[in-house]
């Protein structure tokens, strides 16, 4: 077991230094610097040129490559071109906040899509199992920016439950951010449900089809017996994956929904940086979200290999 847990560390550990390397190239790839979006298109001159001299800009690539690594591997994330802070101040205020939104939008989404995919897995060509799943196929098509177009056009100007938009700062308290999290949240769970939900009930067709399901009925145990302790464990097992890419992909497409609601997350933290080709702090995200989403799938794996007497057997958990 210890064995292959070291195999999967290796493995995430290879893979966010890949990342960090194409993260690092293709933000220095972008066109124009922070000292040209700081002083205009227009600049030139002696003060641009000391400004980049101030930033640290016009050092040979490889050789700010060669120090950005270096901090990175201590810990460092840099220091904001822009702000003049480190971009770990900067950065974990608004890493809470996306991390708040997900957790609320993944503990709202998992269970609906796992109960929704079992009964439609258990009741299969039913009325109940086309509805379902011809919802799911309609939430899965419509873009997410649609989805909040209409539930902020719902809720907050029809129904004025809720706000359009986040006017509060990324310090705000729990309390503060709680009325602003619904819509957001809402938006982001439609469409975790409709993919773990196609998932868990495909799942739970096979595995009522099985010969060991089969077998059960046989032996005259109880139906809901035989589908909650025999069923449902098994028909998790491939959809734990699911989820996991599912929660990863969520806080990567909390991008456009933050910019919607103007909600204070790391999106739109980004999307800022990149306007202000504030380098460090677009790197300093896509590390913090790469590290979040090899973490997510290493866990994932660890807990199928556990729950899995078959890959314990064969991989040697």
């Amino acid at each position: 077991m210890f064995t292959m847990i070291y195999k999967r560390l290796f493995t995430a550990m290879f893979s966010l230094m890949i990342v960090g390397v194409l993260v690092f190239f293709v933000t220095e790839s972008l066109p124009g610097d922070f000292c040209t979006s700081y002083l205009g298109q227009n600049a030139s001159g002696t003060r641009l040129e000391q400004c980049r001299i101030d930033n640290n800009l016009n050092a040979p690539l490889i050789e700010r490559f060669a120090l950005w690594s270096e901090n990175i591997v201590n810990g460092n994330l840099g220091t904001s071109l822009k702000r003049q802070k480190p971009v770990s101040d900067i950065l974990i205020p608004r890493l809470e906040n996306t991390l708040i939104l997900g957790g609320i939008a993944a503990s709202i989404g998992i269970p609906i899509a796992i109960l929704l995919g079992c009964i439609a897995g258990l009741r299969v060509n039913t009325k109940s199992d086309h509805i379902i799943s011809m919802a799911s196929l309609f939430t899965m098509t419509v873009p997410e920016f649609v989805t909040a177009t209409l539930l902020t056009l719902v809720f907050s100007i029809w129904l004025p439950w809720f706000p359009a938009v986040t006017l509060i700062g990324d310090s705000a308290s729990f309390s503060e951010l709680l009325p602003n999290l619904v819509l957001p949240a809402i938006t982001l769970s439609m469409v975790m449900i409709a993919h773990i939900l196609r998932m868990v009930r495909a799942c739970m067709i096979t595995v009522m089809n099985s010969d060991y399901i089969k077998m059960c009925h046989l032996k005259g145990m109880p139906y809901w017996h035989i589908v909650f302790y025999h069923a449902l464990p098994n028909a998790l097992l491939p959809a734990i994956n699911i989820i996991a890419l599912t929660i990863a992909w969520l806080l990567g497409g909390v991008v456009i929904i933050e910019q919607v609601f103007n909600y204070p997350g790391i999106g739109s933290l980004m999307i800022a940086a990149i306007y202000d080709r504030d380098l460090p702090v677009v790197q300093g995200i896509a590390i913090a979200l790469a590290v979040i989403y090899i973490l997510v799938n290493l866990c994932a794996d660890l807990l199928t290999g556990v729950l899995n007497p078959k890959l314990r057997t064969l991989q040697g958990y």
